[in-house]
């Protein structure tokens, strides 16, 4: 194994927001998870209540293990959320699952950038799995053509990255306006849910960070640009 300056140098701006967005992350969800809305409703609840009033229906919301693992599932038409979310009255269950809701939504009304996340999906597993071996085997075989393969695999990983952004966006923009229309929460209760999902989405933003980056590192170190591998 070797140490290479040039990726630490790229991947340590990605590490230190990834590490950063995930304390802000569960710091926030910690603290609104304090305070629980006046209408009563667990995050199970909130989350079907704002289905029904977008007539939604066929979406099963069910508990699922692991802290803030929620999330949609389209093959199946399941919500899926953690115990400290679905059980919980808190602004910050409330807000996740609320979130939630919101790709259900985008699934129902046919929101382009889901579909087109849902359809990346394989593809991205796949050059996920595939593209660091290939770009490591291409530097050890010299072979320019396998460290092509391994940087346009990885290029997928980004895609799905920088796309995923808009999506996890507008779920949490619908959720915020209708979590007050449907009357899950107050305006003011509002607020410190919209704090947990902006927190979030940081994470998002982080992870799609690191991967430019990461392709970064591939295209400078296979030669893309001109320059030499070594």
């Amino acid at each position: 194994m070797f140490f290479d300056p040039l990726y630490f140098y790229l991947a340590l701006p990605g590490l230190l927001l990834a590490l950063l967005a995930t304390w802000l992350t569960r710091s926030t969800f910690a603290k609104y998870a304090r305070y629980s809305a006046a209408s009563g409703l667990t995050g199970a609840e909130a989350a079907e209540r704002l289905l029904a009033s977008q007539g939604i229906t066929g979406v099963t919301v069910r508990e699922h293990q692991g802290f803030l693992s929620d999330h949609y599932d389209p093959r199946n038409l399941t919500l899926n959320l953690s115990p400290d979310v679905y059980r919980s009255p808190s602004l910050s269950a409330i807000g996740v699952a609320c979130h939630e809701a919101g790709h259900a939504i985008q699934h129902a009304k046919l929101y382009g950038p889901l579909k087109l996340r849902t359809q990346l999906v394989p593809v991205t597993n796949f050059g996920s799995q595939f593209a660091y071996i290939l770009f490591f085997a291409g530097m050890i075989m010299h072979s320019p053509l396998v460290l092509k393969i391994g940087v346009v695999l990885f290029l997928l990983t980004v895609v799905f990255a920088f796309v995923t952004l808009p999506v996890e966006w507008d779920a949490s923009r619908r959720a915020k306006q209708l979590m007050v229309s449907a009357g899950i929460v107050s305006p003011l209760e509002s607020a410190g849910a919209a704090r947990v999902l902006n927190a979030a989405f940081m994470t998002y933003v982080a992870g799609a960070v690191t991967a430019l980056l990461t392709l970064l590192y591939y295209v400078i170190r296979s030669g893309l640009l001109g320059g030499r591998r070594d």
